[in-house]
Parts: structure tokens; C-alpha cells; sequence
């Protein structure tokens, strides 16, 4: 009794003369099927090299491209070989040249001797099998296939969307159910047999020669048919990532491969020398009788396939650089930004710093260049203040900003006349918290000396500018935490704002503000709001601001005189 190795190669001979040389010194006959696109120069020096070892056989050579048709010709053929010339063989194994045993195999002969009845093949329903990627479940058992996946992209789309479009469905053989999973199986002598020598086989592979993906069907299907006692698991460690792609085992993962107690893996680097020498050298370093458990490193790759697709909140990697709405958190940290604020008070950077400890900024996108806390021309992360180099991707700019810097809250100015391309991006950020004064930009305008022919236009544009920020940050997609007064609202009581920004900011104990940002003079401001108005130009974002200044007490109310007895 013994275990048959069926092996599929098309590529890293060098391995796969090792693995076949292993194979038989363990006692398993080996039954080598290799691509036909391989040249004919290297077929026949990697045969020749193989040919005087008893036990190895080449099997009728088939075009092996991925997801077609070849790769079940070729496990056939190699199979019905393997069962007419190795009579005492029980169990057939499937495995590739880039497929490494984990365990001596003594243990896996031993183990399946103890299974003389178990076919181990994974097979699931299509209802059952949550893996499958490319949007074909069902489909892929009921449409014609014609065109490569891989090399006609375009005509196997379009031609799947034709099919769908006429309503055209391939009947399903009677007698079959389809069944789905890993292409690596072993199964026995009995069940293999009959699934090769089923006298409606013509039939049944006529239909799956024009399945897609028909490795990971025919037998898992047929298996079902004839198998009295399946295992639906593959002794193999086979891991995919998001992409339906194998995982590739490097060096670093020896430990790893050590604790998954499987007996054969995939997808092996070729150069992984350790790997080669720590599994094939020294059985004394192979792993103990335990049964096969993949699970216990399950955790680790969904871990690796969440770090792959979703990253760190606010790190963007050469290796991981997202599509739209593929982010996991647009930044790093929780983070303020201001407009509208620092127009209205003076120093009211400084003054914030001072009541919270965080990190202020000015005006960092403004189109000079980016005002750093302090006038710094460098921050943490080598980040510019060049305007060039930040407006080149602004988004990115923030990103950094806020990775470089963790643990500190910063804050920055925003305004009209800052880079718009940032500001959706910090409104739809969880991590933003936007605190807005509408139209206090026309302060700097009240105080300045300019010619008011051109500020009625400057004040023109910049309300036209921020009538559009302010529809943004109201669109129902904004995920950050945004509170927006006018200008008149906002200085009729500006304390209590103040107070609920600074408590949220959280960076010092929560207190009552002992100390208030000085308001700049105001005096006049109404009646430059109603000479912007007679002049034909509307200013309403700033609320209703009255012309003449408010009356101010000259006499307070007398007191009247009292006695006082001794």
C-alpha cells in the first residue's frame, strides 16, 4: 500500500526535480505531467535528468493555461498512468512542482493507510462556497467559455454579458450536481478509477471543457458521485488572497508553515532556500503527529488580507495606495480646522496653543506657501512649506501632516481664499472637526486701505467662493464634525462656541476658559457691509449687522441716597 504523486509542472525545475527526487526516496511513485509550452530543450534535459530514478514516469504533455480545460486532460492522464503502472498505489495525490511537504512522508502514508476509504477533496455547492471571486458562481456551470480570461479580457466579458443579455443556459448533464474547490486533492484508487473509466465520461467532459475554471470543478463534482466517505478539505495548505490569488511562501514563513501541522504547501518560492532545507534536509525538524489544522494560521492571513486592503487609518504605502472609498480613515488623527476664526480675533493662533496645547497652524493651504506653526519651513516628515510641492497633492499633504505628527492635535486655518481641492476630502474625514464663521473674510477688507472698486470685487468673489465651501460641508456625504455660524451670530456670545471647541479639542483638562481671544474692532464694520450693498454687491453670509453702532450707556441709573443709624 502506498501513495502516488501526480505532479503538474511548468516551471523552477530545479524544484521540481528535487520534489519528484523526494517523493520516491519516500516511497511514493511519482507521475510527472509538464506543460507543453515548456520548450522542448528543457522537457527533454529536466526528463533526462529524472530518467534513471525508479519510480518516476512523464505522462502525455497538454497546454496548461490557467482556467482551461488543459489542466484536467493533464491530471487525467497522469492519473490513468499512475493506476496502470503502479498497481499498489491507494491513494492518488495531486500536487505541483512549486509544492513543498511539510512532514516526512512515512507521516502521510501512514496517515491516509490509517483513511484506506477517504477521498480527501474539497467540494462545496456553488450555494456553499464563499471564495469564489470574479463574480462567476453558478454562471461558470451555465454559459460557454471560448476566450481567455486572462489573454481576451474584453471578448470573455462581453461575451458573458451577451450570453446573460439573450437569456442562454447550458444544460447540466443528468446525474451530476456541480460541486466547487481547491484544485489540490488525493483521492482513492477506487474513486479515481471510476471517475476515469465512468462509461458517460465523453459526456461529462464535453461539458466541463467549456466550464471556467474546470480544475476546481470536475473532480470535486464527480468525486461526489461515486466517493463513499469524503473529506471536504484538501490535505494541501493552499492560501488565496482578496484577488483569488495564491499566497507565496517566502523564508520568513518557516515558523508559520511549522505551525499549520499540514503535510504539503503552496505555493512555494523557488529561492526560498531555507524553507527547502529546513522541510527536506532534516525530517528530525519536522513538525509532530497531529492531524492537519490550516486554522491555526487562518488568523494571521485574514490579519495579512485586512492590512493588504485596508491598511493603517491614514497611511498610504507604495505598496498599498487605495482606491476612492478603499481607505481605511482618511487620516491618522483627530484634527481641527478653523475658518473664519482668525480673521475675527487677533493672534488667535497663539491664543489657542495656549488654551490647549496642541499644535496650531495658519493658513496651510494658502497660496503662498504653507504657514507652519512658528514660521517653520520644515516639519515632522520633511513636509515643505513650498506651496508647489504641497498643492501637487494636497490630500496627501494632510495625510502626512497628521501621520508625522501622532499624538498631537493639530490645528489649522482654512478659508476662501485657501486650496479648494482639500476641502472635500476633510469633509467626508470622521477624523476632521470644522468650526466655520461665515463671511468673516471680509474683515481683512474692512481694515484694508485698497481702492473700494476692488474690494467690492475681491468681496464678490471670496462670498461666491465660500457660498460653495458652505454647500459642501452640508452635503448629506460629510462624515466629519462640522458647526457653522454667521459672523453676526457668532460675536453676539462668542464665549460659550469657544468653549465647546476647546472642550472637544481635549488635548487639557476640561475647565471653564479663564482667558477670551481679543476680538478685533468692529466699529464701522455695518456701515462697510451697507456701502458694499449700495454699491450693488449683497453680503449675507455675515448675518445682520446694523448700520449705526449700538447706543452705549453714558449715565448709569442713580443711586438713591440712604441713612445709616449708629
Amino acid at each position: 500500500m502506498s501513495v502516488g504523486i501526480v505532479m503538474l509542472v511548468h516551471t523552477a525545475f530545479d524544484r521540481a526535480e528535487q520534489m519528484a527526487l523526494h517523493w520516491a526516496k519516500g516511497g511514493c511513485p511519482v507521475v510527472i505531467h509538464v506543460d507543453s509550452a515548456v520548450p522542448r530543450a528543457s522537457y527533454d534535459a529536466f526528463r533526462a535528468r529524472l530518467s534513471q530514478t525508479p519510480g518516476i514516469l512523464f505522462s502525455k504533455r497538454h497546454r496548461c493555461e490557467w482556467g482551461t480545460w488543459g489542466l484536467v486532460a493533464a491530471a487525467q492522464d497522469a492519473s490513468e498512468l499512475m493506476l496502470k503502472s503502479f498497481e499498489e498505489v491507494r491513494h492518488v495525490y495531486l500536487a505541483s512542482g512549486s509544492c513543498l511537504p511539510l512532514r516526512p512522508v512515512e507521516e502521510l502514508t501512514s496517515y491516509l493507510a490509517e483513511r484506506p476509504r477517504t477521498d480527501f477533496i474539497e467540494s462545496a455547492t456553488t450555494a456553499d462556497v464563499p471564495w469564489t471571486v470574479g463574480g462567476l458562481d453558478h454562471e461558470r456551470f451555465t454559459l460557454h467559455f471560448p476566450f481567455s480570461w486572462r489573454k481576451n479580457r474584453m471578448l470573455f466579458d462581453n461575451f458573458v454579458e451577451l450570453q446573460r443579455m439573450v437569456g442562454y443556459k447550458r444544460r447540466i448533464p443528468n446525474g451530476i450536481v456541480p460541486h466547487m474547490g481547491s484544485q489540490w486533492w488525493c483521492l482513492t484508487r477506487q474513486t479515481l478509477s471510476a471517475i476515469l473509466g465512468d462509461p458517460e465520461r465523453r459526456r461529462y467532459d464535453a461539458y466541463f471543457r467549456h466550464v471556467w475554471i474546470p480544475d476546481e470543478s470536475y473532480f470535486q463534482t464527480l468525486a461526489r458521485v461515486y466517493s463513499t466517505q469524503i473529506e471536504s478539505r484538501s490535505l494541501t495548505l493552499s492560501k488565496f488572497d482578496f484577488q483569488g490569488k495564491p499566497h507565496i511562501f517566502y523564508d520568513d514563513h518557516l515558523q508559520l508553515l511549522r505551525r499549520s501541522d499540514c503535510f504539503v504547501a503552496r505555493k512555494i518560492w523557488p529561492h526560498a532556500d531555507r524553507l527547502y532545507d529546513a522541510f527536506l534536509t532534516d525530517p528530525n525538524r519536522a513538525m509532530s503527529r497531529q492531524e492537519p489544522n490550516p486554522g491555526k494560521i487562518d488568523r494571521i492571513f485574514a490579519k495579512a488580507v485586512d492590512r493588504r486592503t485596508r491598511g493603517r487609518p491614514g497611511l498610504y504605502m507604495q505598496s498599498r495606495f487605495p482606491n476612492y472609498g478603499w481607505e481605511n480613515g482618511v487620516t491618522a488623527g483627530k484634527y481641527s480646522v478653523f475658518q473664519g476664526f482668525s480673521e475675527l480675533f487677533i493672534d488667535f493662533e497663539q491664543w489657542l496653543a495656549r488654551a490647549t496645547g496642541a499644535q496650531v497652524h495658519g493658513h496651510l493651504y494658502a497660496p503662498e506657501r504653507a504657514e507652519f506653526t512658528g514660521g517653520q519651513t520644515l516639519i515632522n516628515g520633511a513636509l515643505s512649506d513650498n506651496a508647489k510641492l504641497r498643492d501637487a497633492n494636497p490630500r496627501a499633504f494632510l495625510t502626512n501632516l497628521i501621520w508625522n505628527t501622532r499624538g498631537e492635535r493639530q490645528c489649522f486655518q482654512y478659508g476662501p481664499r485657501d486650496n479648494p481641492e482639500i476641502l472635500w476630502p476633510v469633509s467626508r474625514d470622521p477624523n476632521a472637526q470644522i468650526s466655520v464663521i461665515s463671511g468673516a473674510w471680509a474683515v481683512p477688507l474692512f481694515k484694508s486701505n485698497a481702492n473700494f472698486a476692488d474690494i467690492r470685487a475681491e468681496a464678490a468673489r471670496l462670498q461666491k467662493v465660500e457660498s460653495k465651501m458652505l454647500d459642501t460641508l452640508r452635503s448629506p456625504d460629510v462624515k466629519a464634525r462640522i458647526r457653522i455660524w454667521s459672523m453676526a451670530e457668532f460675536i453676539e456670545s462668542p464665549m460659550e462656541p469657544l468653549q465647546v471647541i476647546i472642550d472637544e479639542i481635549g488635548q487639557k483638562s476640561l475647565r471653564r476658559l479663564a482667558e477670551a481671544p481679543r476680538l478685533e474692532d468692529l466699529t464701522g464694520f455695518g456701515q462697510f457691509l451697507q456701502n458694499l450693498k449700495n454699491q450693488g454687491m449683497h453680503p449675507y453670509l455675515m448675518g445682520d449687522f446694523p448700520v449705526d453702532p449700538a447706543p452705549r450707556n453714558t449715565r448709569g441709573n442713580t443711586r438713591k441716597p440712604y441713612l445709616v443709624k449708629k
